[in-house]
C-alpha cells in the first residue's frame, strides 16, 4: 500500500487515496469530489540535459549493447554511443552549425538517425524531427517552418530515393564551400548530410562527420555543453496531424530527460534485469524519440530497431533473433505483429515477451485480449500527447487485472489533471468532460506561432488536450474520444469509441473506426468503417444486429462500409478527418 501525504491546511478539500506503483510510495493528492489530481511523485526531478544522459549511461552501461539496428546488421554500446555522437556533434561543428540553429533529421529507423538525436543534443541544436514519408511539398514547409539551417537526410524510403525528393525542393542547390550549399529556395539551409555508402557530390557524407579525432572532438564539446542549460529547446516535433494541419511543439532537455526517465519507472524497468525493447515504429515521432531512445538510454536498456519502418514480420524475427521482453507499437502495429504470429504459427511460450506498450492511440480491449494471448504477460498503456513530451498518463504492470482493458493507466508522477467542461469548470470523477494536464513536461509552445500557443497552452499553465476524458474515484483514467470526433445525433451525444468497441467484439471484425456523417434531419448519423479477417465476408445488416442490445439504438451505426485500410500518419495513428470525408463521399455515391 503507498503512503498518501496530505497537508492539514487542505484536509478539508483533499483525502487521503492508496496508489499503487511498483513497492514505493508515490504522493498523489486528490479533491474530494471534482476530477482533479497531483501526483507529486516520489523521486525529484532531475536537472540532466540529453547530452549529459548520455554521458551518464556511458558510464553506468559502458559496454552493454545500447543500441540494435537489424536491417543495418549493427550493434553499439553504451561508450560507442557516447564517443560517435561526440564525434558527430562536432562534425556539425565544423560545418558552421552553431547552439539553438535548427538541424533537420528526414530519414527512415537507422543508426544514423539515433546518433543524430544524441550528436544534435551534444551541440546544442535544435533536432526537428521530419516524417520520411514526406514529399517534396511538405519537406519544404517543414524546413521553411522551422527556418532549419541542416539537414540529415536518408538514402531511400520504401524504394524511393529521398534524394530526389530533395532535389524537388531545392533544384537550384549549389556547393558554396566545404560543406555548405546555398538555394533561392531555402535561403537558410547551409548544410546538408547524406545517409548512405555514395551520396550526392552536393552533400556531406554522414560517415565523414564521424571520423572527428575523438580528443578533439570530446574539448569541443565539453566547452558547448557547458553552456547548455536543461530549460533549453532541444526538440522540435510535429505533431501527428490527426485533426488537421501539423505544428511544431517544441520540448526541452527538461521535458524528454525527465518524461523518459518516469516512464521507465512506471514499466518497472531496471539495469539489473536483462530487458531489451523492441520498436517498430518511427524515430521522428515522439514515441520513437522519447518513449524509445532515451527510455532506453536512461535505464541501460538495449533498443531493438528491427525495420526501417514498420513491418510485422521483421518485428517478429527481431522479438525472436534479439531475444526482447518489451514491445512497442500502436494498436495497428500491434495487429500487424499478431497477423505475423498468426501465418507463422509462432506459439507465446516460444517468445520471451513480458510486455506489450501500446501508445499513439486507445488501443480497443479485444485487441489487448488477442495480446494477452498471443504475445505478452502485461499490455502497458501510454497515454499524452506530443506538446506534452508526450506521455502523462500511464498503466504498470502492477496496476489491478480489471484495469487494463478499460483505462490508460493513472497520472504519472509530477503531473496535475483535471477533466473540465466547456466553460473550464471541473467536472465530478466518473463524469467526462476535457482533459487539461499542468507539469514539468508542457511544451515550450509552438515554434514561432503565438496564436496557436495561446489556444493550447493557457496562460496559467494548464494545457489544453482536446481530449473527452474521464477519471474515477481510484484515479484512473479514461479516453472517450477527441472533443472534435464526438457525434451529436438528433440532439444525443455518441462518442465513438464505445461504438467502436462494441463493434470489434464481432468474430468477423478486426478493427472499426466510426465517425459521424451529415443527415439532412438528424444532423449527423453514425457510420462505421471495419476491416474484416481475411477471407471473411460481412453481412452487413448483421453486425447492426450484432450491437442490438449493447448499446443503445441510436448508437448503432446506420452505415456500416467495408474498407481494406485507413488513412494514417506515419506513425500509424488514423486520420478521421480524411476518413470522415471518404466515407461522406462513399454515402452519397449509395443508393
Amino acid at each position: 500500500m503507498s503512503v498518501v501525504y496530505t497537508s492539514a491546511a487542505l484536509s478539508a478539500t483533499l483525502k487521503i487515496v492508496p496508489r499503487r506503483i511498483s513497492a514505493k510510495a508515490t504522493i498523489v493528492r486528490r479533491h474530494k469530489s471534482t476530477s482533479y489530481l497531483h501526483c507529486a511523485g516520489r523521486t525529484p526531478l532531475t536537472s540532466l540535459t540529453v547530452g549529459r544522459l548520455v554521458d551518464n549511461a556511458a558510464e553506468k552501461w559502458s559496454d552493454k549493447t545500447a543500441l540494435v539496428t537489424c536491417h543495418q546488421s549493427a550493434k553499439l554500446t553504451f561508450r560507442q554511443v557516447r564517443d560517435k555522437a561526440d564525434q558527430l556533434a562536432a562534425g556539425f561543428v565544423r560545418l558552421g552549425l552553431r547552439p539553438g540553429d535548427r538541424l533537420g533529421v528526414w530519414a527512415p529507423n537507422c543508426e544514423e538517425w539515433y546518433l543524430t538525436q544524441m550528436a544534435a543534443a551534444k551541440a546544442g541544436l535544435m533536432l526537428v524531427t521530419i516524417n520520411p514519408l514526406y514529399e517534396a511539398k511538405e519537406l519544404r514547409e517543414c524546413l521553411r517552418k522551422v527556418q532549419a539551417r541542416g539537414l540529415v537526410y536518408g538514402e531511400k524510403i520504401r524504394n524511393k530515393s529521398m534524394h530526389d525528393t530533395l532535389m524537388q525542393v531545392l533544384p537550384d542547390l549549389e556547393k558554396t564551400g566545404d560543406g555548405l550549399v546555398r538555394s533561392w529556395h531555402l535561403e537558410h539551409l547551409k548544410s546538408i548530410i547524406a545517409v548512405g555508402p555514395e551520396p550526392p557530390k552536393i552533400s556531406v557524407r554522414f560517415d565523414d562527420l564521424v571520423k572527428e579525432d575523438l580528443e578533439n572532438a570530446r574539448k569541443i564539446v565539453l566547452k558547448i555543453e557547458e553552456s547548455i542549460q536543461p530549460d533549453d529547446p532541444c526538440n522540435v516535433q510535429f505533431t501527428s496531424g490527426t485533426t488537421g494541419l501539423p505544428k511544431a511543439a517544441v520540448l526541452s532537455h527538461h521535458n524528454i530527460v525527465n518524461n523518459s526517465w518516469y516512464i521507465g519507472e512506471r514499466f518497472e524497468l531496471n539495469d539489473k534485469e536483462e530487458n531489451s525493447i523492441c520498436m517498430p515504429n518511427p524515430l521522428f515521432h515522439a514515441f520513437g524519440c522519447v518513449i524509445g531512445t532515451l527510455v532506453a538510454l536512461s535505464h541501460g536498456i538495449k533498443l531493438v530497431l528491427p525495420a526501417p519502418m514498420s513491418n510485422g514480420k521483421e518485428t517478429l524475427k527481431a522479438l525472436q533473433q534479439e531475444n526482447c521482453t518489451i514491445v512497442y507499437g500502436t494498436p495497428t502495429m500491434h495487429i500487424d505483429l499478431l497477423n505475423a504470429i498468426s501465418m507463422n504459427s509462432v506459439q507465446k511460450s516460444e517468445l520471451n515477451v513480458k510486455i506489450a506498450v501500446t501508445a499513439g492511440a486507445f488501443c480497443p480491449a479485444e485487441i489487448q485480449r488477442r495480446i494477452k494471448t498471443n504475445l505478452a504477460a502485461f499490455v502497458c498503456t501510454c497515454y499524452g500527447m506530443t506538446e506534452c513530451s508526450p506521455v502523462n498518463f500511464q498503466s504498470s504492470p502492477s496496476d489491478p487485472e480489471d484495469t487494463f482493458n478499460v483505462s490508460v493507466g493513472k497520472l504519472s508522477d509530477h503531473w496535475e489533471a483535471k477533466v473540465v467542461d466547456p466553460e473550464g469548470n471541473m467536472v465530478p470523477f466518473g463524469a467526462p468532460g476535457e482533459l487539461w494536464v499542468r507539469g514539468y513536461g508542457n511544451m515550450l509552445g509552438y515554434y514561432e506561432d503565438e496564436s496557436a500557443t495561446r489556444a493550447t497552452l493557457r496562460h496559467d499553465g494548464w494545457l489544453r488536450t482536446g481530449d473527452q476524458f474521464v477519471i474515477d474515484s481510484c484515479g484512473f483514467g479514461r479516453v472517450v474520444g477527441r472533443i472534435k470526433d464526438l457525434i451529436i445525433r438528433g440532439g444525443e451525444n455518441i462518442y465513438p469509441g464505445e461504438v467502436e468497441d462494441v463493434l470489434q467484439t464481432h468474430p468477423d471484425i478486426i478493427e472499426a473506426q466510426v465517425v459521424g456523417i451529415p443527415d439532412e434531419r438528424l444532423g449527423e448519423v453514425v457510420c462505421a468503417a471495419v476491416r474484416v479477417a481475411d477471407k471473411k465476408s460481412l453481412d452487413i445488416s448483421a453486425a447492426r444486429q450484432f450491437c442490438e442490445g449493447k448499446i443503445a439504438k441510436y448508437k448503432i451505426p446506420m452505415h456500416v462500409i467495408v474498407v481494406e485500410d485507413y488513412p494514417k500518419t506515419a506513425t500509424g495513428k488514423i486520420q478521421k478527418f480524411h476518413l470522415k470525408g471518404v466515407l461522406e463521399e462513399i454515402v452519397k455515391k449509395s443508393p
